[in-house]
């Protein structure tokens, strides 16, 4: 027990929380960006200047930032949760053992799972946000009116049910690898790089974080637009407008974009951001 409540458990969770939350208000247009080409497949602009561009043209200077404090939000209690929750579960298995890479894979995983329970509804919610007001180019796209985080929370559960909270659940849970397989190479290159060396520098920490993000990302990528998607929910399936909100639509919306846009550009525009796991 004290291993879980320990300072070294709350400090990894506060620094994981700031450093995510300073790393998403700075690249916050590329996430914007990557958000409409997940959700809004009919835009023909692909490259992230010019979906930008367009936002801009469209809905303002500031629209690329719209959304911006229910995702940091959302973002800061998402990673306190999963990096409180990795740390403790690694000080409570480990016990001054040496860590290997199948162990860092197992508690990332356990630690997704808990992150996602928690906090799915916070970026149900941000997401829809965050899409209101855009201009999309699917028709099928019904728009959203909400005042804020409170009120967006009392109508989703007035006229969708409280489960429309947990709306992409599922993919969610599998986008848990997407942070343990980030860990689990980043662990396994530090590993190795500390065999070569006694202490790394901020440079290295960035390098192999960098990669193993990169490596998670594009593995996981296809389920991110389909987590967004199944989020927003609020696309029409079907001419009698029944809209999404069933997880049984995954395998659907997976065959669709690949059956209208291929393979190629779910990896392409992977690389806007890797934020969105949770």
């Amino acid at each position: 027990m004290a291993s879980v409540l320990s300072y070294e458990s709350l400090v990894h969770a506060v620094a994981g929380a700031v450093g995510s939350m300073t790393a998403m208000t700075v690249f916050f247009p590329l996430d914007t960006a990557r958000l409409r080409l997940q959700v809004d497949e009919k835009r023909k602009s692909k490259t992230t200047h010019m979906v930008l561009l367009e936002i801009i043209k469209e809905e303002g200077l500031l629209a690329p930032y719209r959304g911006w404090f229910p995702v940091i939000s959302s973002l800061c209690c998402s990673n306190f949760v999963y990096f409180y929750t990795f740390n403790s579960l690694k000080a409570v298995w480990v016990k001054g053992q040496h860590s290997t890479t199948a162990k860092d894979l197992v508690v990332g995983f356990v630690a997704g799972v808990v992150n996602v329970l928690l906090t799915t509804p916070l970026w149900v919610v941000n997401t829809r946000l965050k899409l209101q007001g855009a201009k999309f180019r699917n028709e099928d796209i019904v728009p959203t009116n909400y005042n804020g985080i409170i009120d967006a929370f009392h109508q989703i559960i007035r006229d969708e049910g409280i489960l429309a909270l947990w709306n992409g659940t599922f993919p969610s849970l599998l986008l848990v690898f997407n942070p343990a397989i980030q860990f689990m190479f980043y662990e396994g290159l530090k590993r190795q790089l500390l065999k070569k060396r006694m202490k790394l520098s901020s440079v290295d920490v960035f390098i192999i974080g960098a990669i193993a993000k990169a490596i998670a990302t594009t593995v996981t990528y296809p389920l991110q637009t389909v987590q967004s998607i199944l989020r927003f929910g609020h696309h029409r399936l079907n001419p009698e407008n029944r809209t999404l909100g069933s997880l049984r639509n995954i395998l659907y919306l997976l065959h669709q974009r690949v059956r209208d846009d291929g393979l190629l550009p779910f990896p392409s525009s992977s690389f806007l951001t890797g934020k969105s796991y949770m």
